[in-house]
């Protein structure tokens, strides 16, 4: 059976995870896993976790490019080891790359899979270097980073309102939704009374 997976780093593209579920159930997925979290990491994968659960031998996980299974070449190579030792086959649609468990994969194939996933690794390390150094240079020209911060009046009207809440009857998400300064900010200038 083939079963598909599709990921986007962000949730502003969505557009990339529909387009994705539309290629895989193209070619025949009868379920497919899908989930908006960076592929750096496997950790808080759910849906890729749920999806190594579901597969069984003789099926195939089918994503439409090796970077939305991984963007580390080692998650990459554990997630595909894992997935041959269940008998479960894995076909990326891009590259046209497919992994059969269980059969002598050709070797230019391992080859192009080892070239391709450390490429998308670099990219990836690319891209946090970049923002790394315009993090940099944006502190080194004064720039704010972060939040901006909020009204001072606003924050004394909140913690008016959270003082008179016996009164009012308003709760810190009211008081929150009223003077638009955050619960977290209410909180934290709360401590420092």
């Amino acid at each position: 059976m083939l079963i598909g997976y599709a990921r986007t780093s962000t949730v502003g593209q969505e557009n990339g995870l529909e387009t994705q579920r539309q290629l895989l159930e193209e070619i025949g997925c009868k379920r497919v896993f899908y989930e908006k979290i960076t592929g750096t990491t496997t950790v808080k994968r759910d849906e890729l976790k749920e999806a190594i659960k579901f597969l069984s031998d003789g099926d195939i996980l089918v994503v439409t490019k090796i970077d939305r299974l991984a963007r580390s070449i080692i998650d990459l190579h554990n997630i595909v080891k894992e997935l041959n030792q269940k008998g479960v086959g894995v076909k990326f649609l891009k590259e046209n790359i497919d992994f059969q468990a269980g059969k002598n994969n050709n070797s230019l194939q391992t080859l192009l899979f080892n070239i391709l996933g450390s490429f998308a690794q670099f990219e990836r390390d690319l891209i946090v270097e970049r923002t790394s150094e315009g993090r940099e240079r944006a502190k080194k020209q004064g720039k704010h980073m972060g939040r901006p911060p909020q009204d001072k009046k606003a924050i004394e009207k909140a913690l008016k309102f959270y003082n008179e809440r016996d009164l009012n009857g308003m709760s810190v998400k009211d008081i929150s939704n009223l003077t638009g300064v955050p619960r977290s900010t209410i909180y934290a200038e709360l401590k420092k009374i």
